[in-house]
């Protein structure tokens, strides 16, 4: 039989040459895995598709990743999309530990003599790795700190790369919203560039973490040009487009910049490889392009080389003689010693443990940035990796904060102590001081500090918009992640966040509307599941109950005493208080077993309309530092703001008047 160039199942089209999903003519969102997957279940409707078959068409044998984790995630995502479900298939039929079956009667339509069936190129490990529910997200990782204590605690429903999910959102939007389409623009005139992935052309996949962090340190390097003329595409934005066969087009279209740089590298034992090309993407011409190929030493030195001749290239004079310098991402030497580079080559391993926005990759994370300081314990970048770590797992409610916050602020510490200007470490400092000590000032500084340091930044602008928001600046917290979304254009954390502090302002169909648009991207995707709130406000129980029921299918067991909390809370507000304490039990027994917090609890009271139990939980809250800290903003608690107990607290935690 030909190839088919279509298949038509239910309402659904799937075209081969154009590599995208239909439902009623509108195209749908949908991943490279979860497409190929698709594909390969409709190439053989009817019959049985192991699970060995999936993993050599879509997950070739090199590929760096969690096979099972990433073909759960994208079943998850296909039934999510397909509207399908799992007990009562309609299209995908699982068949425990044999594979799947489509079910659906299928039409094609064979491909024209000639014509090539194609199938999305297989994504990077970075795709692998995305999860059912998001950081990652993202590279801006999902924050905690702003949320109340059930969506901090909803991060654990699963891992999310934000990476690769936050591609879709603006790679597959027919007509995307002016607002969003503004924030990839430069403004006042500023260039915008994008680096894109560098591919890896070592033939070890287990080397992609290198090629991972050429690109994450050339986005450093050109970011510290001029940083008034010219701006980053930060390294969320930018992995997604990894191994896309089209990727400069994509590009182009959807960040809106108007130089890419394109490169490649090679390690072989003590020497690499770098081939880089600088285009210009309004006539996509090649303006520059150069083949480098040094000692492994010496790698500082050439990405300085490179960001110094991108710079002359692009008309852009230095902010400061020598981009290797005292903010260079190894230290201050522009040739490694033996030991240093060593301790480099670990930290680019931790950094890409981290970006993945996982339990298990955060523990990675850690033992590889505490191998890289004992090589090198004057390695300021990695005290600032182990810093951020730490502060990740505390946000994530992994180990208590009165744990593991100390940890980040000692690293953290040790970092701006080695190397003052350097930027992590300060954006570090911000966050500890923000989501620990609630110490707004000292925040403020570090964060200032920070975008001092670096304009281009995007976490640091994202987080301090955060800071601004929760102690009640919201016009300046506005602006400011105005700036975090032209720098990071794909990013669902800082889109979801925007949702956040739009509804801290109490602009609550705004809200909604961010939230519902990240939603769109990734069905359960932690932060944007706080658009509950919103709802409820409204008075739009129907919609939120429906939302928590989305959500409560996709979570894992340990988290779902989170969702329950939260069902009864949007109960409460309802009316129905039965219902609510009825929730409202069913999750305190199942918390003997799995952990959920003491601000979930209150806010759960608090919709129950029982302030003096609302009232003791937070005071736990606020005891085991779980509290949220958008306690001054947050309309959930404003039924409380009349009590002289919560006017205490908002007196302990710096908030108040």
């Amino acid at each position: 039989m030909s190839p088919a160039s279509k298949f038509r199942f239910g309402p659904f089209e799937l075209s081969t040459r154009a590599r995208e999903l239909y439902k009623n003519g509108r195209k749908v969102k949908l991943r490279p895995q979860a497409f190929q997957i698709l594909l390969l279940l409709l190439e053989n409707a009817g019959e049985v598709v192991t699970r060995d078959q999936v993993r050599e068409r879509v997950w070739t044998s090199d590929t760096f990743v969690d096979f099972e984790h990433g073909l759960n995630t994208a079943i998850k995502e296909l039934r999510g999309v397909l509207n399908d479900s799992a007990k009562e298939p309609r299209y995908i039929e699982t068949l425990p530990k044999l594979g799947y079956r489509l079910i659906a009667p299928v039409e094609q339509e064979p491909a024209q003599a000639g014509a090539e069936v194609q199938a999305p190129e297989a994504a990077g490990p970075a795709a692998g790795e995305a999860a059912s529910a998001r950081e990652v997200a993202a590279e801006n990782a999902p924050r905690a700190r702003m949320r109340t204590g059930w969506a901090m605690a909803a991060i654990g429903i699963a891992a999310i790369a934000v990476l690769v999910l936050s591609v879709k959102w603006l790679r597959n939007r027919e007509a995307p919203r002016a607002e969003s389409a503004m924030a990839a623009k430069p403004s006042g005139g500023r260039l915008m560039l994008a680096v894109l992935p560098f591919d890896n052309l070592t033939g070890d996949a287990a080397q992609e973490y290198f090629s991972d962090g050429m690109t994450e340190e050339m986005i450093a390097q050109l970011g510290r040009l001029d940083q008034a003329r010219m701006g980053v595409i930060a390294r969320t934005s930018v992995m997604g487009y990894k191994h896309a066969a089209d990727a400069l087009e994509k590009v182009t279209r959807e960040l809106g910049v108007q130089y890419v740089l394109e490169g490649s590298v090679r390690r072989d034992g003590g020497r690499v490889r770098v081939t880089t090309e600088l285009i210009q993407t309004k006539d996509q011409t090649r303006v520059w392009g150069k083949e480098y190929d040094r000692d492994l030493s010496n790698l500082l030195e050439l990405q300085a080389e490179i960001a110094g001749e991108i710079a002359t290239e692009v008309d852009l004079r230095l902010a400061a003689p020598g981009t290797g310098g005292a903010g260079s991402p190894a230290g201050t030497e522009a040739s490694l010693s033996p030991a240093r580079l060593e301790a480099y080559d670990l930290y680019l391993q931790g950094r890409f443990f981290l970006n993945k926005r996982t339990v298990e990759g955060f523990e990675r994370a850690v033992d590889y940035f505490q191998q890289a300081i004992a090589k090198d314990a004057g390695y300021a970048r990695a005290y600032a990796g182990l810093a951020d770590a730490y502060a990740l797992i505390g946000a994530y409610l992994v180990v208590p904060p009165n744990e593991i916050m100390p940890k980040a602020r000692a690293a953290a510490q040790k970092a701006a102590e080695l190397n003052p200007s350097l930027p992590e470490a300060h954006a570090a400092l911000a966050v500890i001081a923000q989501d620990y000590d609630w110490d707004w000032r000292t925040a403020e500084k570090e964060y200032r500090r920070a975008i001092e340091l670096d304009a281009n930044y995007a976490t640091a602008h994202h987080w301090y918009a955060e800071e601004l928001a929760l102690v009640g600046r919201f016009p300046e917290a506005l602006a400011e992640i105005e700036r975090a979304r032209q720098l990071d254009p794909l990013s669902l954390i800082i889109e979801a966040d925007l949702g956040a502090i739009l509804f801290y302002s109490r602009q609550y169909d705004r809200a909604i509307e961010k939230f519902r648009a990240v939603l769109d991207v990734e069905p359960c995707f932690p932060r944007a599941e706080m658009v509950i709130l919103p709802y409820v406000q409204e008075r739009k129980y129907a919609e939120a109950e429906a939302t928590l029921g989305r959500c409560e299918a996709a979570a894992s067991r340990e988290w779902a005493p989170e969702l329950w909390l939260l069902r009864a809370y949007v109960f409460g507000r309802a009316g129905e208080t039965v219902r609510a304490r009825r929730e409202f039990q069913r999750a305190l027994a199942a918390g003997k077993r799995h952990r959920i917090t003491n601000n979930s609890l209150a806010t759960t009271q608090t919709g129950i309309g029982d302030k003096a139990k609302a009232l003791e939980y937070l005071e736990k809250a606020y005891a085991d530092r779980t509290i949220s800290p958008s306690l001054k903003v947050s309309a959930v608690f404003d039924p409380l703001r009349g009590e002289p107990r919560f006017q205490k607290l908002l007196q302990g935690m710096g908030l108040a008047q």
